[in-house]
């Protein structure tokens, strides 16, 4: 028999999940959403971690820890007013990379703790490190490799010196104004003109960015051709959808076949898996997909 999810709302309490318990933690920046099951195996994971061997390839430690948990949308819309919301039971492609990204940088900086792995998770996903509400996050996957970037915590790979980009050939101009123009579509923006028009502002910021990513028809290479994507890192899928610029955001993994695959949070197989079909294979059956930035998690 399972064991009830117990869940809070750290801080401020708020009605939420199934067993409905308040707690009030001493996380300094604010208020936290969450499960007791949720901390609980964070630290389990963190401690675990630490007995791995040195050349682990942490980042990949910690993906395999989510594989099999369900694909669900929209899990950080669950209060009116924006928080730190952690949900290690159901992940998205960016909650997974998020998740993921903050236990490797806890690990990698001495944490243990979950108060240090919240600490992690909200500067990653907030502009510059800071929650100040809705429209702080980093909704666009640019946007989040900008601040992180920035806060010099990933760097995205472009190439080589001297102006070779290969295979970094071809280029996208960010154009974003998706979130802006279809409000109806996002529960924090609907009704709220003043987010509304916050949001457009944010976008307008990063519009007109010329960044570089490897093209589709690169990606049945092998891993020697595409030298500068590692297993470990964060790939992002370029899209040709209107307002947006990224898709779809996962791992990379080489695989026995010597082809990249996707470890994601898929909504095609309703949870994270370590996609059987190589990247090649699965952007094939994405038409809207140009291809993938690959972004380091820098430890």
């Amino acid at each position: 028999m399972e064991s009830p999810s117990y869940c809070f709302r750290f801080g401020f309490g708020y009605r939420y999940g199934f067993l409905l318990l308040l707690w009030f933690c001493s996380f300094s920046a604010g208020a936290v959403t969450s499960c007791y099951e949720d901390s609980i195996r964070v630290v389990r994971l963190l401690q675990e971690a630490k007995s791995q061997p040195k050349d682990s390839n942490m980042v990949l430690y910690f993906a395999r820890q989510f594989l099999g948990i369900p694909y669900v949308g929209h899990t950080l819309e669950v209060n009116r007013e924006e928080d730190l919301v952690v949900n290690l039971r159901q992940l998205d492609c960016t909650t997974l990379v998020e998740t993921v990204t903050a236990l490797t940088l806890t690990h990698y900086h001495g944490g243990t703790s979950w108060d240090d792995f919240l600490q992690w998770l909200l500067t990653i996903r907030y502009n510059q490190g800071q929650l100040d509400g809705y429209c702080s996050r980093n909704h666009y996957f640019s946007q989040w490799i900008a601040s992180n970037t920035q806060l010099g915590l990933v760097e995205e790979q472009t190439g080589g010196a001297s102006g070779n980009h290969y295979p970094f050939t071809a280029t996208q101009q960010l154009q974003l104004n998706y979130m802006s123009t279809h409000p109806d579509a996002y529960a924090m923006l609907k009704g709220y003109p003043e987010r509304v028009k916050t949001m457009a502002r944010l976008e307008q910021a990063v519009s007109g960015t010329t960044v570089r990513y490897i093209p589709a028809s690169l990606l049945n290479q092998s891993e020697k051709t595409l030298r500068y994507v590692c297993s470990g890192d964060i790939l992002a899928l370029v899209t040709n959808k209107g307002g947006l610029d990224v898709s779809h955001v996962g791992f990379a993994q080489w695989g026995r076949d010597g082809k990249l695959h996707l470890l994601n949070a898929s909504s095609i197989h309703k949870k994270v898996v370590l996609e059987p079909m190589t990247l090649y294979q699965y952007i094939q059956k994405h038409p809207s997909v140009l291809g993938i930035r690959v972004i380091r998690i820098r430890i």
